[in-house]
């Protein structure tokens, strides 16, 4: 199964991608395990003919255009005796989560949290506790189970490359296969269904994967390291636009398969974030070498039409059902885990999983209160008013914890109205934040402090002080930018360019988000208070995406989860990333910061790093091209029938649904 590192943007409120880093003390999570590998690099070497400019090129420079370098790898004898290598942890998740949760048996029973109804912090435990767990014998499980997990928005397609929300990481996260994946804790390793064994160089330039040999694609064909390899080259071609999955494999020099199971990462140079780049969802090369190059788009050719149809796909689920804007069902594949009649790899615990498209909120929760889903994830109204008595109880659970994840205001900073840093202040003085976090949060989420959550291992020691309305201080920064009411209308004005500019800007919201709806109202009725006219627009999602990209927007309220690495986020914040089709929507450039996140990359001790982020994160709370609203807390429901959910920043799920904890009792 692959699990990519999910760095997709969150809009409407509605969180597209938490892969998250460091989980030092979140509730209901086992405690923080050692890092990766107590290896200590000491002496570096890399063979004399990686670092060469070596002709000719694997790939022709103007097949690649300025996304490759010409490039040709050293042979196998010449990688061998110049790199020295030391072990990387090739683990069972599974058995992992198996090991902790022997060692940390329940104090609370099934029948005991199935009882309880969760009106407090101590019954959130209890019925995390009781129903958060593996199942301690094969006979516990419905092994003919289906597991209905609900989406608010459809799956694009089924090619894995195309991928841009979280609906398509689920389908991914069950039909492909991925080298890298992170325990509950964050920490990283290769994945022993997929890699045999994995090594790093010492000066961690290089990284070598022995994939195993029983790996196949649902027509038949074994899945070898040629597989990785081209992949890595259809995500590098300009004329391929991925920009969602190129983000990070971007960073790699190089991957090229040395026979059918021996796979190798060459990387630009030496640091620390270069593990957080290697997994990558793959695409059979014997379907796709002929015919990317007639259709580089992958979606009009008769053969990736086809593809769309019948998927040919490798993980552990095959697709038998994509019907778009309502379910994509998928099957067990029994060769995933058997092979010859013995047992290769874990049974996933459901034959069928749907993900079952449903838009509209208040339907969503009826088809769970009906026992259609599975599973939702909630909101605070919802929470507090609509979750609670007999007909919510009767067949269901909720369930809440800690996700490093964070909702905002973001500015155009190029903008006639948000370029002046004390207006952006001033907009962050305005809000009425405790209104916020009271009547709409329903005093559910807690106030945001910038960039990373409180519990993170990068977080500043001591964090900033979270907003409080103060209109009074809002006015006098407006009035120092220059925003005044020069002609008594009532709306603030300011001469730009020889010409008098209105300050009346638009905030757009993701359709369908009821939370950033109320927010971008109350913010409105704010900022008329002080002469700032905002009109509120809520804008479909693929729209609002596109907006974003192109700085098509003057303020937008939408939101974050972390990366698997701090540095994940210089994609949002660094100079860099504008020039590189990176995520920095609000066009922040500051030369400090982006010295500070190329620092961050070169430290491989994890004490002088965290001290780097938190000055990026100080940093940016000063800047405030966002204003922080809040952490979002994780809170689901659950069919009572479902186990196995456990909570780490990246929410209720240890692996994805159907491959990993979660199961269904008979």
């Amino acid at each position: 199964m692959i699990d990519l590192c999910r760095r997709w943007m969150a809009l409407g409120g509605v969180v597209l991608g938490v892969w998250v880093a460091g989980c030092d003390s979140a509730p209901s999570t086992p405690p923080t395990n050692t890092t990766a590998s107590s290896a200590t690099p000491t002496a570096p070497t890399t063979p004399a003919s990686v670092t060469a400019a070596a002709t000719p090129a694997a790939i022709a420079p103007e097949e690649t255009g300025p996304l490759l370098e010409p490039f040709t790898p050293p042979s196998q004898a010449e990688l061998d005796a110049g790199a020295k290598w030391f072990d990387q942890p090739v683990e069972d998740a599974m058995e992992l989560l198996r090991q902790y949760q022997t060692a940390h048996p329940s104090k609370t029973s099934v029948a005991e949290a199935l009882a309880l109804e969760n009106n407090t912090p101590v019954e959130n435990s209890r019925i995390l506790e009781g129903l958060g767990r593996l199942p301690a014998a094969d006979d516990e499980v419905d092994w003919e189970a289906t597991f209905n997990q609900h989406s608010t928005m459809n799956v694009n397609g089924m090619n894995p490359l195309l991928a841009s929300s979280i609906a398509d990481q689920d389908v991914m996260g069950l039909t492909g296969v991925g080298l890298t994946s992170v325990d509950w804790t964050m920490r990283p390793f290769a994945v022993r269904d997929v890699v045999k064994t994995w090594q790093t160089s010492q000066d961690r330039t290089l990284d070598k994967f022995v994939l195993r040999d029983d790996l196949t694609w649902t027509d038949g064909t074994p899945v070898t390291a040629h597989d990785f390899a081209f992949t890595f080259q259809a995500i590098m071609n300009p004329q391929v636009m991925v920009p969602a999955i190129r983000s990070g494999v971007d960073q790699l020099k190089w991957v090229h398969a040395y026979d059918d199971h021996t796979l190798v990462i060459f990387h630009k140079e030496s640091l620390a974030t270069n593990v957080g780049n290697i997994s990558f969802p793959i695409i059979p090369k014997h379907l796709f070498e002929k015919s990317i190059p007639g259709d580089p788009t992958l979606t009009k050719s008769p053969e990736h039409l086809k593809y769309e149809e019948s998927p040919v796909t490798c993980g552990p689920y095959r697709v038998v059902k994509f019907e778009r804007d309502k379910e994509v069902i998928m099957e067990r594949r029994p060769e995933w885990f058997e092979k010859d009649g013995k047992r290769i790899r874990d049974k996933p615990y459901f034959k069928t999983f749907r993900l079952k498209i449903i838009a509209d909120d208040n339907t969503a929760l009826l088809a769970l209160k009906n026992g259609e889903i599975d599973t939702l994830e909630l909101r605070p109204e919802p929470w507090v008013s609509l979750t609670s008595g007999p007909e919510f109880y009767g067949k269901n659970t909720k369930v809440f914890g800690d996700e490093w994840s964070f909702s905002y205001i973001g500015y155009n900073t190029k903008s006639n109205y948000f370029s002046d840093v004390r207006v952006r202040k001033a907009m962050s003085c305005a809000i009425d934040h405790e209104q916020m976090i009271k009547n709409i949060c329903y005093g559910l989420y807690a106030p945001s402090q910038g960039i990373y959550h409180p519990t993170a291992w990068m977080a500043p020691m001591k964090m900033p002080t979270p907003y409080q309305q103060d209109q009074e201080k809002a006015d006098e920064l407006l009035t120092e930018a220059g925003w005044t009411d020069s002609d008594d209308d009532g709306v603030l004005d300011k001469m730009i360019n020889g010409q008098k500019v209105k300050f009346e800007f638009t905030l757009k919201f993701g359709a369908g988000s009821k939370v950033a709806e109320r927010i971008c109202g109350m913010v409105s009725q704010n900022l008329s208070d002080l002469g700032i006219r905002c009109i509120v627009k809520s804008t479909e999602f693929t729209v609002l995406q596109k907006d974003a990209r192109e700085h098509n927007y003057d303020a937008m309220c939408a939101g974050w989860g972390s990366g698997a690495d701090p540095d994940d986020s210089d994609n949002l914040w660094t100079t860099k990333a504008l020039a590189t089709g990176g995520r920095n929507y609000t066009q922040y450039s500051n030369p400090k910061v982006d010295k500070l996140f190329e620092d961050g990359k070169r430290e491989f001790d994890r004490d002088k790093r965290a001290e780097i982020y938190r000055q990026i994160h100080l940093q940016l709370w000063e800047d405030q091209p966002y204003t922080w609203l809040y952490y979002r807390s994780a809170m689901y429901a659950f069919n009572k029938s479902v186990r196995g959910y456990m909570f780490s920043p990246r929410g209720p799920f240890h692996y994805s649904p159907g491959i990993g904890s979660i199961w269904k009792a008979k």
